[in-house]
């Protein structure tokens, strides 16, 4: 009876100066992760014990992403049957420990197709587009081809469709079928790997787009981003979070009346120090607005601007 063996991997992302950014090892080539062991007293134990051992810091909230169980997309063909239990947690950047081989890197240097805050990236028009259109045409059945351009044209927003920044993993999930990037051609051994965006190990960048797509959805009925946030902050600084996480930007009068409309900040009273220009103030969210948000929902207008 073929074995089959669990991997913990932790998505754990933090805001850095308007740069959403994620923890990584192995040279920044893989997300935390290791083996589930019968010594660990429950899945989540398991993955925290990892966490500690490879980046020298305890993790905070995490829950549960998805589980993958798909054959192979490990890179290794021989290796037994894994499956991969994912976890979403937030934090907020630190040093890492001496020694670690941990490191905070750019989500964005995986998917950088993902980041519209300047608009559509050339990269799409430039290298994507052509090269998803030649794989459409490829398919011989004329419906067939209809359809695969179709899931391009709504996945990447082409043909008037337009962009929606929870569609992470289906758009990973497209270049990777079209074997456009190095996981794909490295599991399937066909194909080139044309579009740029750092690879990652095993599964690991699919599990990562995953992650992407769970907290662009989260923030629209969530104020998760405090999780993200200093203790005291301006408004354009979460404005900014807001903004680095979704990959677009937001209109900025509608978002201040929506964040004073919800009462999910306070003033502290203080004024930033490091601001130019007009002073700017700075707030807290409030101590009971996670709780209650849990509940009733809370949505952040995310729009064109």
């Amino acid at each position: 009876m073929d074995a089959i063996t669990a991997d913990l991997v932790a998505v754990l992302v933090a805001v850095s100066d308007g740069n959403p950014k994620i923890m990584t090892i192995a040279h920044a080539s893989a997300l935390p992760s290791g083996p589930f062991q019968f010594a660990h007293r429950s899945l989540q134990m398991g993955l925290r014990a990892w966490v500690e051992a490879q980046t020298g810091r305890p993790i905070g909230y995490v829950e549960q992403l998805y589980t993958f169980a798909d054959r192979g997309r490990t890179g290794d063909s021989d290796a037994p049957h894994r499956i991969s239990i994912s976890y979403l947690g937030l934090t907020r950047e630190e040093l890492m420990h001496h020694g670690s081989e941990a490191q905070w890197s750019s989500w964005y240097d995986y998917f950088p197709w993902e980041d519209h805050r300047a608009g559509a990236p050339a990269l799409i028009a430039k290298t994507i587009a052509p090269k998803l259109r030649t794989w459409a045409k490829s398919e011989v059945n004329s419906a067939l081809q209809k359809q695969r351009w179709r899931r391009a044209a709504i996945t990447f927003g082409l043909d008037s469709h337009d962009w929606n920044e929870e569609l992470a993993l289906q758009r990973y999930e497209l270049l990777y079928e079209a074997s456009l990037i190095p996981e794909a051609v490295r599991d399937k051994g066909d194909g080139e790997p044309v579009v740029p965006g750092r690879a990652m190990t095993a599964d690991h960048r699919r599990i990562l787009a995953t992650g992407i797509a769970r907290l662009r959805a989260k923030i629209k009925y969530r104020p998760v981003v405090f999780e993200l946030m200093p203790a005291d902050f301006t408004l354009l600084q979460l404005q900014r979070s807001v903004e680095a996480l979704a990959g677009r930007l937001v209109h900025k009068q509608n978002f201040r009346r929506l964040i004073e409309q919800q009462e999910l900040v306070e003033e502290t009273g203080a004024i930033a120090a490091d601001t130019i220009g007009r002073p700017a103030k700075l707030f807290r969210f409030r101590q009971g607005v996670l709780a209650e948000r849990a509940v009733i929902g809370s949505k952040l207008p995310l729009s064109r601007s």
